[in-house]
């Protein structure tokens, strides 16, 4: 148990799996307020239509909505105003060139909770063509098919 590192995943972006080929994932910290962890402590926080971008040798994550903490007065910020990225120089150095020379975009995929400081799940990413998205869809309907089957046959 000593080895063991607990993580609380708060939000999960499904949408990024089924729009794009998650090429490299990676763990950034993120820079936020106190009435923002509140709000995300319970779980108002929506990754849907956010995505990062690198400014000035920096990343910043940008459209992810954290919901005003219901009792945080004065103190809660912009919903959606963008957040600094905790990340080493020389892997922003990384992602930006991957970026530029191989056309991949930066989603977040998921945000969770590790030893009690918020992490984001930084996925190098690469869109998917209408065509890819309806074969995944009929893979995942093949496996649902066939674990369904495996299931009558043993009752």
């Amino acid at each position: 148990m000593a080895g063991q590192e607990s993580s609380k995943v708060i939000a999960v972006n499904r949408k990024a799996r089924h729009d794009y080929f998650v090429i490299e994932a990676m763990e950034a910290g993120i820079e936020l307020m106190g009435t923002e962890v509140k709000s995300i402590r319970t779980g108002a926080v929506n990754l849907k239509d956010a995505w990062v971008e690198v400014d000035g040798g920096e990343l910043y994550v940008l459209g992810m909505h954290v919901s005003p903490y219901e009792k945080g007065n004065i103190f809660n910020r912009d919903p959606v105003r963008r957040r600094k990225l905790l990340v080493h120089r020389r892997e922003i150095r990384g992602l930006q060139e991957q970026q530029k020379l191989q056309g991949y975009t930066l989603i977040p995929l998921q945000l969770y909770f590790k030893r009690g400081k918020v992490k984001l799940e930084l996925g190098v990413c690469k869109g998917k063509k209408l065509y890819d998205k309806r074969a995944d869809l009929a893979a995942r309907d093949a496996r649902r098919e066939i674990d369904r089957a495996m299931k009558e046959r043993r009752a």
